[in-house]
């Protein structure tokens, strides 16, 4: 009787720890209190350069954990102001390796009319790629 009862508690203790540790690895990332949808969808936001500035920036603040944000991040390497798309840049520089659905329109980037931008798309594609697009030199 004894050991049944010690076994029916391991086993519920268990399926606790199983059912919390499941629970954790499926939460989307936050940033200050948001989350990750909230920002993705801040950085859509056609009316607001600043809101999508803001949004680029806690993006990367999330590091790797910002994946499901590339898509947008990629969109978002085509907008209008520099204030943004350098941000972006560095949203997809944090979230590394992982975000290499990114390189061509990084690539494109490294031509961008604003040289911060250029230069921070250089730095993300080095930091995806492990490689330098354009090693110094040869730019």
């Amino acid at each position: 009787m004894r050991r049944t009862l010690i076994t029916s508690l391991l086993a519920v203790a268990l399926f606790t720890f199983r059912a919390e540790a499941q629970g954790k690895k499926h939460k989307e990332p936050e940033f200050e209190g948001r989350s990750l949808s909230a920002w993705i969808a801040d950085l859509k936001d056609a009316a607001a350069p600043y809101s999508r500035n803001a949004a680029a920036y806690a993006i990367s603040g999330m590091g790797a954990e910002a994946l499901p944000a590339v898509p947008a991040l990629i969109a978002a390497l085509k907008d209008p102001e520099p204030t943004v798309r350098f941000p972006v840049c560095i949203a997809l520089r944090e979230i590394g390796p992982a975000a290499k659905d990114a390189v061509p329109a990084l690539t494109e980037a490294l031509d961008d009319r604003n040289d911060d931008v250029a230069a921070m798309a250089r730095k993300a594609l080095i930091k995806i790629t492990g490689e330098d697009p354009r090693p110094l030199g040869n730019e």
